[in-house]
This record gives structure tokens, sequence and C-alpha cells, in this order.
């Protein structure tokens, strides 16, 4: 079992799921909002997601950390490295709630877990898989310093595949 870490930013704490972060994750899973991501998803999918959020620490040595304003103690969404059957490589995913667009703080979350990953685990390389129509998504992989890799095996044939390294 790998302990699961906080991390922090000069903004931003990431720490560890807990069960009062469900509401939040199961309002964005259940909108339209979700539409890149495969959703909108029903109560029972969105929880199974939630739980394998959580449960890919104990798995596979990552997994997702909530993002918290350092000051409000505000859930402000979710960075993480995903791992298992369901992804091809490890990959940096990444999601903000509504009211947290627009501050950067995606940006800075992936950039201190992509940093765990390199310092920590070791991981010389992380792919971020984009939905085409994510614009959104796909500029901040940019930001983050990723490029295309259309090589790459994808677990949905029309993602984006924006490698990351270092």
């Amino acid at each position: 079992m790998t302990e699961i870490p906080t991390l922090t930013t000069s903004r931003l704490t990431l720490r560890p799921m807990r069960a009062e972060d469900w509401t939040g994750y199961h309002r964005l899973m259940a909108s339209e909002r979700s539409i890149h991501m495969g959703g909108p998803f029903s109560l029972a999918r969105s929880w199974g997601m939630f739980c394998a959020d959580h449960a890919q620490w104990s798995l596979f040595g990552c997994g997702a950390l909530m993002i918290e304003d350092a000051v409000s103690g505000d859930c402000l969404g979710q960075v993480a490295i995903n791992s298992g059957p369901l992804f091809p490589e490890c990959e940096l995913g990444w999601f903000v709630y509504p009211e947290a667009e627009g501050h950067g703080y995606a940006y800075e979350a992936a950039m201190a877990l992509r940093a765990w990953s390199r310092d920590v685990r070791h991981l010389e390389t992380l792919v971020s898989y984009v939905d085409p129509d994510n614009t959104r998504s796909a500029r901040l992989a940019e930001r983050l310093g990723a490029t295309l890799d259309a090589a790459a095996r994808r677990p949905d044939p029309s993602d984006l595949v924006y490698r990351h390294y270092g």
C-alpha cells in the first residue's frame, strides 16, 4: 500500500479524497459538464468512479487527490494519476468545478502532481487523454508542455493523447 500523499503549492492543498467530497463530485459527473469524460453518469457509475479514484492508491500506488483552496478549504476539483485496466499508460487527469474555472488551479495542481510522479514514483512519462472537442483541456495539456502523441495507445480511439515528459 502506498501512502496517499498530501501535496501543497502556494495556493492549493492536494489531499486524499474524503466521503464529503462525494456530493460535488457526483454533481459534476451527473451534469452535462462531464460530457468530455463520457458522461453524464448515473449515480451508480459516478459512485464506482469515485471509489476507483481512491482505490487506485492501494492497488497501483497512484490515484486521485482533491484540489483544495489552502486558505478557504473549499474543494475546487480533482487531479489524478490514473492507472489500471482502463488506462493503457499512467494518465495525468484533472477537472475543476465550474466556480473554480479560470483561476489556473488545474494547471497548478497538475504541475505539482506531475512533479510528485517524477520525483517519488519515478515515472518518466505520463499521458493525458483528451476528448477532441475539449479545447480547454487540450490547451491546458499544451500549457503544461505536453505534446500530441499520435502513436500512443488510447482507451477511446477518438481521444487525443498528450505526452508529458519529466
